[in-house]
């Protein structure tokens, strides 16, 4: 089984994910044994965001906020879709909290909907997500 930096690097649905985990160097920590659960903006997530304000992220000079704002969306330990659970606050890996919002079987987390979930990794799991997560 692939890893969750494998697993993002051939998803046809993660391209802009994939290049700006490679430019902040999280693919590294994303290969590793974790477990990982990783809130993955999907292209059409990330086309929601203004477009300057992306490519800014992306240059190396920004390569430490980057990995900050990628942070926001993975949290430590593997939470498959069915264990998440209205009113619980998950810790990202900047330490700060993610909300989830569970509402007729939907589920979304800091306002950004789950779309497609459980896509098994060897070191965690992946959800796709319809929005950029924005910090608290």
């Amino acid at each position: 089984m692939s890893n969750i930096t494998q697993v993002v690097n051939v998803d046809k649905n993660m391209t802009t994910l994939k290049k700006s985990v490679i430019a902040a160097g999280l693919d590294k920590k994303l290969s590793e044994a974790g477990p990982f659960t990783v809130f993955a903006p999907t292209d059409i997530a990330f086309g929601k965001m203004d477009k300057e304000a992306l490519e800014n992220l992306l240059k190396p000079e920004n390569k430490t906020k980057l990995a900050d704002f990628l942070g926001h969306h993975v949290v430590e330990g593997k939470i498959d879709f069915k264990d998440l659970k209205e009113g619980q606050k998950l810790k990202d890996l900047n330490g700060k909290e993610l909300h989830v919002h569970v509402k007729e079987g939907k589920v979304t987390l800091n306002g950004a909907h789950i779309q497609g979930h459980d896509v098994q990794a060897s070191n965690g799991v992946i959800h796709s997500l319809d929005t950029v997560m924005t910090k608290n």
